[in-house]
């Protein structure tokens, strides 16, 4: 039995094991929250044999919730992986580097410009949040590409324009959120600050095209980003369109970041933490370690999103401030082990 024989089992034994903890962990923040459902009354509710109160808290309420939080954590974690392979450096994320800054950006000044406006509820914001924060990653991309070119886009420019355009967009916010409305600057905040509480089977459905469409095409993209992880005179000597092939790439992380940022708001670090796990129990062919890092981002914010929910009970604390919390030492672990 070959080497890549041997990864693969491995990867399929660790995936399996990982989808045993995000089932134990779902059926954990089933009953987690506010109102305590015990197992037993969960079961009966799901059944169909409960009170029409808990089918509510369960189905309407946390179901939506944490299936939102297994969309978002693989889309982040698979846009990490992009990200991290295009520039070989594993302290890209879209959240460090700019990408979800010009989402979230988008974001807060199309809740500026329509505040207290009927295009801020209901169904039409729902799904036309997506896109308002596509418009903003891609344009922060556009910036970071334009501003890395220099005959070519090399890896540590990506990463060291990407942290500068993260540092402006984020100012930009600032100053628009100071000029709002203050129950709007509390959404905006509270929705920055990485939070998918408030959520309904609507912001589902306006995510899980995404979701179904790119992380598809991502992984039958899994051989060129083995190739271009290689190095650039590799890859050109292999007969890889590195320019083109990195800017597509790109293009992927940014569209996942972006869908995902519009209902999950701003999280940070999952997108570093999940994929340099992942390659790191299974190595780096990406064919393997794709769907271990979707795995391990789905995961690690729903227990991060279970946690939230109990560690200040019967206060919340978002999503992404407990997930920034956890994955900041990690941050500057990897800091200080790159050379």
């Amino acid at each position: 039995m070959d080497i890549f024989q041997l990864k693969r089992k491995k990867a399929f034994r660790l995936s399996i094991v990982i989808l045993v903890l995000i089932i134990i962990t779902f059926f954990i923040s089933l009953h987690t929250g506010l109102t305590k459902l015990t197992p037993v009354v969960v079961i009966q509710t799901l059944l169909g044999n409960g009170t029409d109160q808990n089918w509510v808290i369960l189905v309407d309420f946390r179901l939506p919730r944490m299936v939102l939080a297994l969309l978002i954590g693989a889309g982040i974690a698979i846009s990490g992986v992009i990200l991290q392979s295009i520039s070989r450096n594993a302290l890209a994320d879209p959240g460090i580097i700019g990408i979800n800054a010009g989402a979230g950006f988008a974001v807060v000044l199309y809740m500026f410009l329509f505040q207290g406006a009927s295009l801020l509820s209901g169904t039409l914001a729902i799904f036309s949040l997506p896109f308002v924060a596509l418009i903003g990653a891609f344009t922060a991309a556009l910036f970071i590409y334009l501003l890395a070119w220099k005959d070519g886009v090399t890896p540590t420019r990506l990463i060291l324009v990407g942290i500068g355009i993260n540092a402006a967009f984020n100012a930009a916010m600032v100053v628009f959120q100071l000029m709002m409305e203050p129950n709007d600057f509390t959404k905006a905040l509270t929705w920055l600050s990485g939070s998918i509480w408030g959520t309904n089977w609507t912001y589902v459905l306006s995510l899980l095209p995404w979701i179904i469409l790119l992380i598809p095409i991502v992984l039958l993209k899994a051989r060129k980003l083995d190739l271009i992880s290689l190095g650039d005179s590799t890859s050109i000597g292999l007969g890889i369109a590195i320019e083109k092939e990195r800017f597509i790439l790109l293009m992927f992380a940014v569209a996942l970041a972006g869908a995902c940022v519009s209902v999950g708001g701003g999280i940070t670090f999952l997108g570093l933490i999940a994929p340099h796990l992942a390659r790191r129990l299974v190595g780096s062919t990406h064919a393997l370690f794709i769907p271990v890092a979707a795995l391990l981002g789905s995961f690690f914010l729903l227990a991060a999103d279970t946690l939230g929910r109990v560690i200040l009970a019967p206060a919340e604390v978002p999503v992404g401030l407990v997930v920034a919390i956890l994955g900041a030492p990690y941050f500057i672990y990897l800091l200080l082990r790159t050379p």
